[in-house]
């Protein structure tokens, strides 16, 4: 199994929107590194830490599961879509996306902030300078030390 942490705006998708919904695909990505985690890297049964950005409080809130192999993000081909790509072909897909599932929210936010003073997750993309990924892996270490904040 492999972890991830997943960005999303809560005011666009939050984490209340995945457990009311259950499950939901993850479309509308259109970076080409996440793309490929989503399309070669990402396992049905791989954790995923969810994580609420562009918000006062950045942080962790709550954990999901990969419940589908990447697949191709049909938004990328409608025009009538929000994530709609001119340039994307049904035939030779451009853009991926995976299939989440909610497990629970964690007790509290664990903020940026909070991350950012963890010696153990220096390393860590997310509290690197400048990382902009909306998604990022996230090692077993990392994964376990998060949790013990919670």
């Amino acid at each position: 199994m492999q972890y991830w942490l997943m960005k999303s705006e809560p005011d666009v998708f939050g984490i209340d929107d995945l457990k009311r919904v259950t499950v939901e695909p993850w479309d509308g990505v259109r970076n080409y590194q996440a793309r490929n985690m989503m399309r070669d890297q990402m396992q049905v049964g791989d954790q995923v830490f969810f994580y609420h950005s562009n918000c006062d409080v950045p942080g962790i809130v709550g954990i999901a599961e990969i419940v589908t192999q990447g697949y191709p993000d049909d938004t990328a081909v409608n025009p009538e879509a929000k994530y709609f790509d001119p340039k994307s072909d049904p035939a030779n897909p451009r853009w991926y996306r995976v299939d989440v599932k909610f497990i629970r929210k964690l007790s509290r936010t664990i903020s940026l902030h909070e991350l950012r003073e963890q010696t153990i997750l220096e390393n860590m993309p997310l509290v690197r300078k400048g990382c902009r990924l909306s998604i990022m892996p996230v090692t077993t270490d990392e994964w376990q030390a998060i949790l013990t904040r919670e």
